[in-house]
């Protein structure tokens, strides 16, 4: 639907004539295109012809009445907004008639004011529904399984889980190394799945407030704590009909575990400082770049949580196991940021392809996509070369090889050292040096936390 009023199509059905030509004439004079219809049989014949944005209808009418006319315009034209017209005496019906799908009703006498603002309204809420389908319809082209690249046999191996997975509801459980794209084929599943047009949460496990958990996945009552002015619906709620995503849950405190898993059992849980049970339809779906079996045997993850996350895993490859779909890759991301940078590349050379398959790739496909657009961006030629590529692998950080080669240095020492250099160079940015460094928030506060109990030393 366009956003231009001369475009908009409005149709007005009543049996008064007089009715007719004031609405006709109040809604042209705000730049609608306007049809008149006399009675419900006629509208729908010239509904079987034409469509459009806005009916509005008389709901007592000869024939064929309002109600009639709405029920078939919800089952042939779903997407045109209705407004009823009813006299005073017959508010009832028009409750009824918005139980069937009118938008909102205006009864007589009205003024040409109370139609322009329920038209405005009727009008704004269709653009709303246009735009909500549009950038759905973008998100499902986005996350279709064919925006996952890769040809190796590996990763067919796992489009072919996804795809088996995808229309179901079952839980699945995602393991990968940082950066395999763990949240993309989470997405993928969900925006695949009949729950494509409900919500999809995220909780990023390793990033929820101390104190607030609980509040945050299950909300809470006005006055159950200092500052709950109000009452908030959690994470589940907010997830309700739609797919919850638990992002790195191998970082999830031992305390929550066993909260989340009575509501993965049972489905319902109560709200902070609440009495009531609240049920909830959702989908759960986790990540995690742990080994979760080894975090069982450790007792640092709880086996009955796992056992229930643990219905169907999708192992996520690094990216040294899918060296054959490095190249691909690399011209998916290339085509991807000379759009963004608004750069003509004629392509990578050989040599530089070569150069990028025989790389290791530590941070795996996150990082692969990071050097192709640093290469887009540094690129001065028509064709990215090896040297385009090579720019940026000393990273932020100085080279390791600085750091003093003494025979006996211990593996705690170089990571006390490699994590303090880290946070200096991005200063003292917990944020950013967990990100250089691939490891989570948590573990990173946790490190610090170590060495200065152990050694004392003060650490912003």
């Amino acid at each position: 639907m366009s956003g231009s009023k001369s475009q908009l199509r409005i149709l007005v059905v009543d049996d008064e004539e007089l009715v007719r030509d004031f609405l006709k004439e109040a809604l042209i004079r705000r730049s609608y295109d306007v049809d008149i219809a006399e009675d419900g049989k006629k509208a729908k014949i010239i509904l079987q012809e034409n469509t459009y944005d806005l009916v509005l209808t008389d709901l007592k009418m000869p024939g064929i009445s309002g109600l009639e006319l709405l029920r078939y315009i919800k089952a042939h034209h779903p997407d045109t907004q209705v407004i009823m017209i009813t006299a005073y005496g017959t508010i009832e019906n028009a409750v009824e008639a918005m139980r069937l799908g009118a938008f909102d009703y205006v009864t007589k006498p009205f003024t040409s004011g109370e139609i322009d603002l329920v038209v405005e309204k009727a009008i704004e809420h269709r653009r709303l529904v246009d735009e909500n389908r549009y950038l759905r319809n973008e998100l499902s082209s986005k996350y279709c399984f064919s925006s996952i690249v890769g040809q190796s046999k590996v990763m067919h191996e796992v489009f072919e889980i996804m795809r088996v997975v995808a229309p179901n509801h079952s839980t699945v459980l995602i393991e990968g190394e940082s950066g395999t794209g763990k949240e993309l084929v989470a997405r993928a599943i969900h925006y695949n799945s009949p729950r494509k047009n409900k919500p999809f949460i995220k909780i990023n496990c390793a990033a929820l407030p101390e104190g607030l958990i609980e509040s945050e996945l299950f909300g809470h009552e006005k006055g159950a704590y200092t500052h709950a002015f109000s009452r908030s619906r959690g994470k589940f709620e907010q997830a309700n009909g739609g797919t919850i995503l638990f992002d790195e849950i191998g970082e999830m405190a031992p305390g929550l575990q066993a909260k989340l898993l009575r509501v993965l059992q049972e489905r319902e849980f109560e709200r902070i400082g609440g009495n009531e049970t609240i049920q909830v339809d959702v989908r759960v779906l986790a990540t995690t770049n742990r080994n979760l079996q080894e975090e069982v045997e450790k007792n640092r993850f709880r086996p009955d949580l796992y056992y229930r996350l643990n219905v169907i895993t999708i192992q996520l490859p690094p990216m040294i196991r899918r060296r054959e779909d490095i190249p691909l890759l690399a011209q998916h991301f290339l085509s991807r940021y000379c759009e963004e940078y608004n750069k003509n590349l004629s392509g990578i050379s050989d040599e530089a392809l070569e150069y990028l398959t025989r790389a290791d790739w530590p941070g795996n496909v996150r990082e692969l996509a990071n050097r192709i657009e640093r290469a887009v961006v540094l690129c001065r030629n028509e064709l990215i070369d090896v040297k385009d590529m090579q720019s940026g692998d000393r990273s932020q950080l100085n080279s390791i090889e600085e750091y003093p080669q003494i025979p006996g240095t211990s593996l705690r020492d170089f990571e006390k050292w490699l994590i303090l250099k880290t946070l200096s160079s991005q200063k003292y940015n917990r944020t950013k040096t967990a990100k250089l460094l691939n490891i989570s928030i948590r573990t990173l506060r946790n490190k610090i936390k170590e060495y200065r109990d152990a050694d004392g030393e003060e650490i912003q």
